[in-house]
């Protein structure tokens, strides 16, 4: 692997427009990436190596459907002890190399009736609550940080495969471990349709930087008490890279009109 400057330069001089950011399993994603240069979370300055199995921790430039495109195959979560400011700093290295578009990927256990295992939804919105002040009273107006023109993209591409993309609500909880069944109702009863342990920081870190955000969630499993037997990470990853073909499909239909 080069070292960062070498990296840093060669980022420089393909420009993408375009990241991607990997999440559980989906490190095979996008599956015609031709992949340019790659380097370690280690080397860069400012990230650290992932410490959760099915995120190998690198930055890959290279070439999808004749477009430059930066791919994250896996990031760094709040519950393996890192603070924040380096949970995001993956966005802010997209932003110094002047990436506009954003997709993010994620492993997601199921909580609406209809996401069961190898749907994919696309977010509208999240509910934040991986911290100690989650329902904490806002004094400003916030809005969701998805795009509504990306998901609208992503829902056509979905279409011209044969298959509705649902639009749902992310909940955005600490992990590392799963909820409990009394939990996932509750979440179920306050509007989520998906829970996971990631994007939401990134999403919301994205948009103050100015770029445009985008994520899916590949549904690995139904979440907790919503089907039978226990839920296994290794079950998670299996999950994800049996699907990960559609989330490649769908990047590479709209890869053309982003950036």
């Amino acid at each position: 692997m080069p070292p960062f400057p070498a990296f840093e330069s060669a980022v420089r001089a393909s420009q993408p427009r375009v990241a991607v950011v990997l999440g559980s399993g989906l490190g095979s994603v996008p599956h015609h990436f031709v992949e340019l240069a790659s380097i370690a979370f280690a080397d860069v300055p400012g990230l650290a190596t992932p410490s959760v199995h099915g995120h190998s921790g690198s930055i890959s430039l290279g070439t999808c459907v004749d477009r430059p495109l930066l791919v994250f195959r896996g990031r760094l979560h709040f519950y393996e002890g890192h603070p924040w400011d380096l949970v995001i700093q993956p966005v802010r290295l997209m932003a110094k190399w002047r990436v506009k578009t954003l997709l993010l990927t994620n492993a997601a256990g199921g909580i609406h009736d209809s996401l069961g295992p190898g749907e994919l939804m696309v977010l509208r919105d999240h509910l934040f609550l991986q911290t100690p002040h989650s329902w904490r009273v806002v004094t400003q107006p916030r809005t969701a940080p998805y795009s509504p023109r990306l998901m609208e993209l992503l829902q056509e591409a979905k279409k011209q495969h044969g298959r509705h993309l649902m639009a749902g609500v992310y909940a955005a909880v600490t992990g590392p471990c799963y909820e409990t069944p009394a939990e996932i109702r509750a979440l179920k009863a306050i509007g989520a349709d998906a829970a996971g342990m990631s994007t939401a920081a990134e999403a919301q870190a994205a948009v103050a930087v100015g770029l445009e955000v985008a994520a899916l969630s590949c549904i690995t499993n139904k979440a907790a008490g919503l089907s039978a037997g226990v839920l296994d990470h290794r079950e998670v990853l299996a999950n994800a890279a049996r699907h990960a073909e559609r989330i490649s499909e769908l990047l590479e239909t709209i890869l053309p009109r982003l950036g």
